[in-house]
């Protein structure tokens, strides 16, 4: 294993991530795919574009310039996660594997009870929406009601992109795929051999216990910032419809786990009467998709990158709560940050007591415009900083010779040799 190399690509999507991860070794290379898509609002190129660039870049690489992934992992399903799957191009590309989190699997009874309370949520927020913006021109109305309504569809979950990487509904690459869901209820199927056998990932999250999942924003004391909503006095209300049917998701409710039962009542989303109860409503369910993402530590011969998709406070605490999971990210060598550098996606605990010092993170953001002084947290970005940790940012890509290379404004790529 010693001089094996794992090398981590993000391409500059804007506000998205998309992550490629090569690792040559003994083997062949092997290179798996994390993710690949862009919020609408903060492109820094058309998504076609990246995609492009990175079947591109895959057929150089390939001994007969077929581009071939060995996995494809979609963290979870938002658009600035995988709507890049719903371009055509990716027909012409050969996958072995898409992994995803356990939410998708629609042969799994309680994946599929939290993924139709999801979506019904989603439904009955759109209609809300949809009868306050009624007789105005499309894109106007509050800014509110605008960015409730983004939240509200992407938490439908992107069909196309969706079809795709399940192969159906006529989306498919190039060839059939193995579909595997995690994580997987026997704990030992969670850590996969790949690459030959020299390396390993870990898949520690998302937890599978709805306790956890439906916990979205750390305390004040162990975040960098509390998100609070007010609650504007003097607003219309907006209606008396109940975001939630008593039976929107089966007709017998004893077959629910209680714990579902009870994480809907604890959303306190019974109604919604402004625009500020619009836009709270579909933040939570935002951040409830936010913490159903695959959790995955990669593990070369001993060097580890930690890669948690957009988990938040729930899905973090299943991994620092858990001993053997938090030792696994002690000594790594990389992080991805979550979430684009938000408050509640990187726990202070994370950095300040468990990650040792001088890593090296790379931070996918592009700007939109209604979060450009709160993403990226300046305090977590001073904290890393303080921590010595290289951080590599997507929007202002910079050389350090001998590790890290930029193509432009198109991507930046960090190379670790492994010494064990």
């Amino acid at each position: 294993m010693s001089g094996s190399t794992v090398a981590v690509r993000m391409y500059n999507v804007g506000f998205g991530d998309a992550f490629l991860i090569t690792v040559e070794g003994t083997a062949k290379p092997w290179r798996m795919l994390i993710d690949c898509g862009v919020h609408s609002q903060g492109q820094a190129r058309k998504i076609s574009e990246t995609v492009d660039a990175i079947i591109s870049d895959l057929a150089a690489t390939s001994p007969d310039g077929t581009p071939h992934l060995d996995v494809v992992a979609a963290t979870h399903h938002h658009a600035d996660h995988i709507s890049g799957f719903s371009v055509d191009a990716w027909q012409d590309v050969r996958v072995d594997e898409v992994w995803l989190p356990f939410v998708e699997d629609e042969t799994d009874a309680d994946a599929a009870a939290l993924r139709r309370a999801q979506t019904e949520t989603a439904r009955r927020l759109l209609g809300l929406i949809e009868a306050r913006t009624l007789g105005l021109d499309p894109g106007s109305g509050p800014a509110d009601v605008r960015e409730a309504h983004w939240f509200a569809l992407n938490s439908f979950g992107n069909a196309d992109a969706t079809d795709r990487l399940l192969g159906r509904n006529g989306q498919h690459f190039a060839g059939a795929h193995r579909v595997r869901y995690f994580p997987h209820p026997d704990e030992a199927e969670n850590t996969v051999a790949v690459a030959g056998g020299d390396a390993v990932v870990h898949v520690v999250g998302p937890s599978r216990d709805p306790e956890q999942l439906k916990r979205m924003d750390p305390p004040k004391s162990a975040g960098w910032l509390r998100l609070d909503l007010d609650d504007p006095e003097g607003v219309e209300d907006l209606t008396d419809v109940p975001l939630f049917d008593p039976d929107y998701v089966v007709s017998d409710r004893d077959r629910l786990p209680e714990s579902l039962v009870d994480a809907k009542r604890s959303l306190n989303l019974v109604r919604v009467t402004n625009d500020a109860g619009l836009l709270g409503a579909a933040s939570i369910l935002e951040r409830a998709v936010n913490n159903t993402s695959l959790f995955m530590v990669l593990d070369v011969g001993g060097t580890r990158l930690i890669f948690p998709g957009d988990a938040q406070e729930g899905a973090w605490q299943h991994v620092l709560q858990n001993p053997a999971k938090t030792d696994l990210l002690r000594d790594a060598v990389f992080y991805k940050v979550g979430h684009h550098g938000s408050h509640n996606a990187t726990p202070k605990d994370f950095v300040e007591k468990v990650w040792q010092d001088g890593g090296y993170a790379m931070l996918p953001w592009g700007l939109v415009k209604r979060w450009q002084d709160a993403i990226p947290k300046r305090e977590l970005l001073a904290a890393l900083h303080d921590h010595q940790h290289t951080v590599i940012r997507a929007d202002a890509p910079q050389t350090l010779p001998g590790v890290v290379t930029v193509n432009g404004d198109l991507w930046s790529e960090v190379v670790f040799t492994v010494n064990g």
